[in-house]
Formats: C-alpha cells, sequence, structure tokens
C-alpha cells in the first residue's frame, strides 16, 4: 500500500476538528439523518481494539420508558452529587447543564462486552481493562466522526451504571462505558463550556515526565 502523506492544510483541518469535538450539552431538537448516523457508526469498525476483539455493544435507546429510566437515573445521580458539594461550588454546580438528554433527538448507551470470545483473549489476560480502553477509543472516533458532521455528542457520567444496565435489559457481562446524547449542537466553540463557566481551568501545557 502507498504510504499516505497529508498536507498541512489537512493538519490544521485535524487540529480545528479536535478542537471543536467538545462535550455537547445543548443540542437542537431537529432530527439526524439516518444515513448520515451510520456513516458515523461505520468509526468504531475502523477503531483498534485489544485482540481484535471488537468489544463494543451499542444500544440506540428510542422508547418512552427506556429515555425516562435514564432521564431519571441521571437526575437522582446529579441531586446526590449537588448535595455533596457547599456553599459557593453548591451554587456553581448548581448552575450547570449537564445533560442533553432533553432535547438531543439520538441516545445511545455504548458497553463492553467483558465476556466475549473474540480476540481469543490476546492482550486480555494481563490486563483485562484493556476491553474498555478499547471501547473508549472507539467512542473517540466515533465522536471525530461525528463533528465532521456537524453533529455533536454529550457523554452523560452522573448517572448510576448499574441501575442503567437493568433498566436497559442487557446481558449480566456487559459493562456501562457510557451513555450518549447525540445531535446538532445549539452552539459551537473551541473553549469546554466548564472552562468558560469558571468551574475548572485547563492546564497551560502538557506536562511529561522522564525515568
Amino acid at each position: 500500500m502507498r504510504e499516505h502523506t497529508f498536507s498541512d492544510d489537512f493538519r490544521a483541518q485535524f487540529d480545528l476538528l479536535m478542537r471543536l469535538r467538545r462535550d455537547v450539552r445543548r443540542f437542537r431538537t431537529d432530527p439526524v439523518d439516518e444515513a448520515v448516523l451510520a456513516r458515523c457508526l461505520d468509526a468504531f469498525r475502523l477503531a483498534p481494539s485489544v485482540g481484535l476483539s471488537e468489544p463494543w455493544r451499542i444500544i440506540r435507546v428510542t422508547s418512552a420508558q427506556a429515555r425516562t429510566a435514564a432521564l431519571e437515573n441521571f437526575q437522582t445521580a446529579n441531586a446526590d452529587a449537588l448535595a455533596g458539594y457547599s456553599g459557593d461550588r453548591a451554587r456553581q454546580y448548581g448552575r450547570l447543564k449537564l445533560s442533553g438528554m432533553q432535547d438531543a433527538p439520538v441516545h445511545l448507551a455504548v458497553f463492553c462486552d467483558d465476556a466475549t470470545d473474540q480476540g481469543h483473549g490476546l492482550g486480555a489476560a494481563t490486563m483485562p481493562e484493556m476491553r474498555r480502553y478499547s471501547v473508549v477509543t472507539a467512542i473517540t472516533l466515533f465522536w471525530l466522526a461525528l463533528r465532521a458532521e456537524g453533529l455533536g455528542l454529550g457523554w452523560v457520567s452522573i448517572l448510576d451504571p448499574d441501575r442503567l444496565t437493568r433498566d436497559l435489559d442487557v446481558p449480566a457481562n456487559w459493562r456501562l462505558i457510557g451513555y450518549f446524547c447525540l445531535g446538532w449542537p445549539d452552539e459551537t466553540s473551541e473553549t469546554p463550556e466548564l472552562e468558560r463557566l469558571g468551574w475548572e481551568t485547563r492546564r497551560p501545557a502538557m506536562a511529561i515526565e522522564t525515568r
């Protein structure tokens, strides 16, 4: 196969794509074209996975019952999280929008199949968590593919994964990696919302240690 080279313009555009990736929590309610979604989901097939195990399992959450259960899960966990803060930090937390679940047209729950036979255990005997890392890598490629189409993704991490697993009635060996809201972002920015709102600041540069 001929070696691929990329232009300065491509590299600049790729850098911009990564900067605009952002965790989206504010969505328009416009539907997502199914062909575009399918094209982005193909990014999972391009992702590396330990032992070529491809352990990702994707549930599209469409029913009103399942979506209500997921939203109530988030609301309970979010209230518990708020109770863990006090003073100014609690007031600041209360102003954060931490989920786009009520507006995003597409909801996906992504799991790792910890018991998959695919890959024959290669690379996972000493580090079984590599299967879950593989799923996260695939999600990252999916995220970039969505952004290249103008779509946004929001990762909802404030919820009870065991409760969600029961509510979605998935196999016992599947472990939740993330619940995702997907749709057209209401706004785009290179700066994370949590940084804009003063919740946290980025480090000025990468710190790399040597041994």
